[in-house]
């Protein structure tokens, strides 16, 4: 018991030197891609020998980052279901609610694929894809999207769309809160760009009550 009661405060302190690290690391790799962990461990405030207990070395660093936006994602995009609503709105809600995990996690879409390749990055975006997937097959069920394209196809490529969005706001050719992109996913799927941006803009008053 008494063991017990004195391991929790070098817990905590593990835990938090551990979110610390990971923040650290979410900031520097989206300035320098390249950065060393000795130099993520010096930015982070930590010894090396504390930073390589928590992650031996970067591509462990890395998959508990793509762990850690799956997770977020995963939330995302359960607390942005709207299964009763027009697939315009239920679309909108999805792209609203999750551009901010992306935008958060902007830097491992390069630095992953570069390291762990493409297919830690499409583990990442499965969960977003599968869900829009169902609402956009919904929505061409129910007239509001165009049917030119499968559900599935569509929905990979409004998937590609979103990664090349958020990889021009890297390079700082755009700048958007989410309301660009998502008025420019309605369009591709077929709605009406006057009417895409009536959707975005009822959806995101709705979201920032």
């Amino acid at each position: 018991m008494a063991k017990s009661a004195a391991r929790e405060p070098q817990r905590r302190n593990a835990r938090s030197n551990r979110a610390r690290i990971l923040a650290t690391a979410r900031r520097e790799l989206g300035r320098n891609p390249d950065i060393t962990l000795e130099e993520l461990a010096r930015a982070a405030g930590v010894v090396r020998r504390t930073l390589f207990g928590h992650f031996p070395g970067r591509a462990a660093l890395l998959e508990a980052l793509v762990e850690e936006a799956s997770e977020s994602l995963q939330g995302a995009a359960a607390a942005a279901a709207r299964p009763s609503e027009p697939a315009d709105r239920a679309l909108a809600y999805f792209l609203l609610s999750t551009w901010p995990v992306g935008d958060r996690y902007r830097m491992l879409l390069a630095v992953t694929r570069r390291d762990l390749g493409a297919d830690s990055v499409g583990e990442v975006l499965r969960p977003a894809r599968d869900e829009v997937t169902a609402i956009l097959e919904r929505g061409q069920r129910d007239g509001v999207f165009h049917t030119h394209l499968p559900p599935a196809v569509l929905s990979a490529g409004l998937e590609a769309m979103t990664v090349a969005l958020l990889e021009q706001v890297n390079t700082g050719a755009l700048e958007d809160d989410g309301t660009r992109a998502a008025v420019a996913m309605l369009i591709a799927a077929g709605v009406p760009r006057e009417q895409a941006s009536a959707v975005v803009d009822a959806v995101a008053a709705t979201l920032s009550e």
